[in-house]
């Protein structure tokens, strides 16, 4: 049997959302050819200001990578738009003259940034905010300009606008209107909004109109309606976004805002169809994801011919995270005749939330700050419940419907099979209950392979997770999918999290994220203090309290209870005065071992836990970290200076290492070797950085572990100076802290990131200067001076007794 030929026009969101449904009811039956303008293959546009912040990289945005077109035999034809499309003949012609013939067509081709029509506004240095060229290139424009311009204050531009200040630009918001995202937010909801940006460094003009941009061949400013002017040298359009309707208009489609579509999302020519934001349903066009992938449901169901209700609309509500901030906005925000309206505002919590009533009904929602009531109220909206019996206080309060009703609110497995759980990708809780029944599945990682629910933010893991356990009781799996056992999250959804809402804290971690434990447990205190550590090493204060214990006491428990003191010889080369006062601590307080440790330091063993503040104190050294998860220990053989085989200084390279990145924490333990010939009796070889003295130069190896599983570093470059050496390892350092999980040794994480990759940014001299340069940003007053003693006696005595006491 031929199979059917089905066009897609646009590889984005909405329309290989529509293939995937089309899929996974009935893979055979179609040939599938999808065209793409972008040389890149489907990823998720909402990510993007994720990747401006470099909270992500492109790769991990991408939803269907090429091998996915391949596995469902999909012809993709990408970078080559199409430009002519002729339903009669039903073909369509790309840019490149290719023409492709089809059976049936959807078109779902989004939308383009709308660029203002002023004076300039073809200038170099303009750009959109909408595709990963328009991000990268703002990226690379970010790097030799500072001063940016963001014409609009929605969503788009307070994202773009985040981004750039990340990037270390001076950036300015200018919007036509009185308030930020004013078709979101009430007025009181966009002063908050404002006042929380302007603290992370954004600056506005507000009600002001952009009539010219200033420069000759490139941008140097905007000009105002009032004659005022501003210096930039970036203007980054984000007035809004226009559908993209030129192909179907061409086609002689019914076109008005967007391409006219009727409840089966056919457009006005036979087997030509529409979905997303090019398309316009009973006179509204769709900017949100779930209302688009509602529309590719119905689509899928009406081509595989199954039986479905027709598309009716769409309810669409705003649940964002605008640059760390949380809002939450549905329904009718605007008083008016008929209209009543109810506020809170709590100053200590800086939340707020209004709700707007008519005829007893709630018919709008305005949540800034606390949006953990966003189910209950939406459910109210949707529903059309009656709140006559309400009292303004109770409709305010958590679980104001009382009891029972309020917690039901809260507990997923009491919502309709209707309610959405994942917003970010429309996944309802009936998809997630039928894939689960239907498939077997058993974790909330199978749920978002299947389903992609909880593939984005990740915030609704624990609700998958509450999903599978209704369904599935005892057979759910119970393998922790996230950090450990308090949370689903991933690391990398912690971490992305912890940048989005600016959380400096472990405690506003746990309570923001959800955690089940609202005081975090002994596996995700570190991690979570770690990871706060390398987002905002200003803002986070270090907790003590967090660390190992080993790591508050400044020594290693032994078998007995007792401790280990080490400290710190760098390069493994000490003086006859520190030998003195390590003969004499140890005589003094009656030390059982005294040795040599495999990182050529001297450790005291035995030590009672009591005399560790003291002894710490007479011997006036710092630690050598022996206990802690951060660069360890350089180990070096004796060099040129004294071997006649060395060929370099392998000591004095050993102790600059150690002297230049001794206490910066890592996700792991991170230990060196220096050695001066490829003898290695440094053993450079099973180091997480090792070198290896040559004639010309020194032999650079990463990612060597030794201990249980043995592995061999490889070799990443031979470089001729030892301040090549230095750069590299410290980029190294920063790029592990930066994507490394936490208590992740450096071999399993370079195959996690590929060696390659490794590779290519640890040579790249610009990318290792940025590396560099953010390494030292994060340490900046926070590494101990190597020359006092790394021990605060007083507060060790204070940690003793804590200690004690737990």
């Amino acid at each position: 049997m031929t199979k059917e030929k089905l066009l897609l026009i646009g590889n984005g969101m909405a329309g290989v959302r529509t293939i995937e449904e089309i899929l996974d009811r009935d893979a055979e039956r179609y040939e599938l050819t999808i065209i793409g303008e972008e040389s890149y293959p489907n990823y998720n546009r909402i990510m993007l200001s994720n990747v401006l912040q470099n909270k992500m990289t492109v790769e991990e945005i991408i939803t269907n990578p090429m091998q996915w077109y391949e596995e469902n035999q999909i012809e993709l034809i990408h970078h080559d738009p199409a430009v002519d499309l002729q339903p009669e003949a039903k073909k369509v012609i790309t840019q490149s003259g290719r023409e492709v013939h089809y059976d049936k067509c959807i078109i779902a081709t989004g939308s383009r940034s709308f660029i203002l029509p002023v004076e300039g506004s073809k200038l170099e240095g303009v750009i959109g905010f909408r595709t990963i060229d328009d991000t990268l290139d703002m990226l690379n424009r970010a790097k030799t300009y500072k001063k940016a311009a963001v014409i609009g204050g929605g969503l788009l531009g307070l994202e773009a606008a985040k981004g750039l200040v990340d990037q270390g630009m001076d950036v300015t918001v200018i919007h036509l209107e009185k308030w930020l995202m004013e078709t979101q937010l009430n007025e009181k909801a966009g002063e908050l909004l404002r006042a929380d940006l302007e603290k992370q460094g954004l600056q506005f003009l507000m009600e002001k109109r952009t009539v010219r941009i200033l420069g000759e061949t490139r941008v140097t400013g905007l000009e105002f309606s009032d004659g005022s002017q501003i210096e930039a040298d970036m203007v980054v359009m984000a007035v809004g976004i226009r559908p993209e309707t030129a192909l179907a208009r061409q086609a002689g489609l019914a076109v008005n805002r967007g391409i006219v579509v009727n409840d089966w999302m056919e457009t006005s020519a036979p087997g030509v169809y529409a979905v997303g934001e090019c398309a316009e349903h009973a006179g509204k066009v769709y900017g949100l994801v779930a209302p688009l992938f509602e529309q590719g449901k119905v689509l899928a169901d009406f081509l595989t011919e199954r039986e479905t209700a027709p598309y009716a609309g769409s309810t669409t509500y705003t649940s964002l995270k605008v640059s760390g901030c949380d809002l939450f906005s549905a329904g009718i925000i605007r008083e008016s005749e008929g209209i009543r309206s109810i506020e809170a505002y709590d100053g200590l919590a800086n939340s707020y939330k209004k709700l707007f009533v008519q005829d007893n009904n709630v018919i709008g929602i305005v949540l800034y700050g606390d949006t953990s009531e966003e189910n209950r109220y939406f459910k109210m909206l949707k529903q059309k419940q009656d709140i006559s019996a309400l009292t303004s206080v109770s409709l305010l309060s958590s679980g104001g419907c009382g009891g029972a009703a309020g917690a039901a609110d809260n507990d997923v497995t009491q919502w309709a099979d209707d309610e959405t759980v994942c917003g970010c990708n429309g996944v309802t809780k009936g998809t997630i209950l039928t894939a689960v029944r239907e498939k077997g599945l058993t974790s909330v990682a199978e749920v978002t392979k299947v389903t992609k629910a909880g593939g984005s933010c990740g915030k609704c893991k624990g609700m998958i997770g509450d999903l599978l356990a209704y369904v599935l009781g005892d057979k759910a799996s119970t393998a922790p999918t996230g950090i450990c056992g308090c949370t689903d999250l991933s690391r990398d959804q912690i971490v992305v999290q912890i940048h989005e809402k600016g959380l400096t804290t472990s405690q506003e971690v746990y309570r923001e994220l959800g955690f089940r434990n609202p005081e975090g447990c002994p596996k995700c205190r570190p991690a979570i203090n770690f990871y706060l550590n390398v987002a905002f090493p200003k803002e986070h204060a270090d907790e003590v309290a967090s660390r190992f214990v080993n790591e508050r006491l400044h020594a290693n428990i032994q078998n007995d209870g007792t401790f280990s003191v080490i400290p710190r010889m760098r390069g493994g080369q000490t003086t006859p005065e520190q030998l003195m006062k390590i003969a004499k601590v140890a005589e003094k307080y009656d030390v059982p071992l005294v040795k040599v440790t495999g990182s050529q330091r001297i450790g005291l063993y035995g030590v009672k836990k009591e005399d560790l503040p003291k002894m710490w104190e007479e011997l006036d050294m710092t630690s050598a970290q022996a206990y802690a998860k951060a660069v360890r220990s350089v180990k070096t053989c004796v060099g040129a200076a004294f071997c006649r085989f060395g060929t370099q200084d392998s000591m004095s390279l050993g102790i600059k290492l150690e002297e230049r990145f001794e206490f910066i924490d890592t996700p792991h333990k991170f230990k060196m070797g220096v050695s001066a010939c490829p003898r290695s009796c440094a053993e450079s070889a099973v180091k997480d950085f090792g070198v290896i003295g040559v004639e010309n130069g020194f032999q650079i190896y990463i990612g060597g572990n030794g201990g249980t599983e043995v592995r061999e570093a490889q070799l990443l470059t031979t470089v001729a100076t030892e301040q090549e050496v230095i750069d590299i390892c410290g980029a190294m350092l920063q790029y592990y802290r930066e994507t490394g999980v936490y208590a992740e040794r450096t071999a399993p994480w370079l195959i996690r990131m590929g060696f390659q990759h490794v590779k290519d940014l640890l040579l790249d001299v610009s990318k290792r200067a940025e590396l560099l340069q953010r390494l030292d940003e994060a340490v900046e007053g926070k590494r101990v001076n190597p020359w006092k003693k790394a021990v605060d006696s007083k507060q060790l005595q204070r940690e003793l007794y804590t200690v004690g006491r737990g």
